[in-house]
């Protein structure tokens, strides 16, 4: 099943082989793994990223979704949401975003968030859905404020990435805090 999910920014769909190019545009940029484990791409980190979405996207049962972020105007890629499923008996995935730096504050994240967030409550029944950031990442938490997202607490020396190990704040959101038709 080939997942598509439309918004009025952006819509999500599976990323294709061609697509390394594109994730090389952004993911070989310091900005953009900054707050990450790992360092900018080389060509080949980008080719190996779209191999594997392509395969985790035929795995049964999947438990991760990566998709590319088209940007609906310019049918531009311009990052990755990611939805994975940590737990299937208790119901719980973990959401992640990253974008192309020309696409930082014009919403984009945040829309393709709550379409992960609502695929994930209502075709993949999960209850909780989690997401971690670098406490200096404020793009990366306000995007989970402004979905709702309730802050759960501070993670202690979680994450080794370049600098040191790294203290991560934890959000979470339930189905039952989604606003009901």
């Amino acid at each position: 099943m080939d997942i598509e999910l439309f918004g009025n920014k952006v819509y999500l769909r599976e990323f294709k082989q061609e697509d390394w190019t594109a994730v090389h545009e952004y993911a070989s940029n310091k900005l953009v793994c900054r707050y990450q484990p790992w360092d900018p791409n080389t060509e080949e980190d980008s080719r190996g990223f779209v191999r594997q979405n392509i395969y985790d996207a035929a795995l049964r049962p999947r438990k991760r979704y990566a998709l590319a972020i088209i940007e609906s105007e310019t049918q531009r890629l311009a990052g990755t949401a990611e939805l994975n499923i940590r737990d299937f008996h208790g119901h719980n995935g973990e959401i992640g975003y990253s974008l192309h730096p020309e696409c930082w504050g014009r919403g984009l994240a945040t829309e393709a968030a709550r379409l992960l967030i609502y695929f994930g409550f209502n075709e993949l029944h999960l209850h909780r859905i989690y997401a971690t950031c670098d406490p200096r990442n404020i793009a990366s938490y306000k995007v989970m404020e402004k979905l709702g997202f309730t802050y759960e607490g501070r993670i202690r020396e979680n994450l080794l990435i370049k600098d040191g190990w790294r203290d991560s704040l934890l959000y979470s959101i339930l189905e039952t805090d989604l606003p009901r038709p």
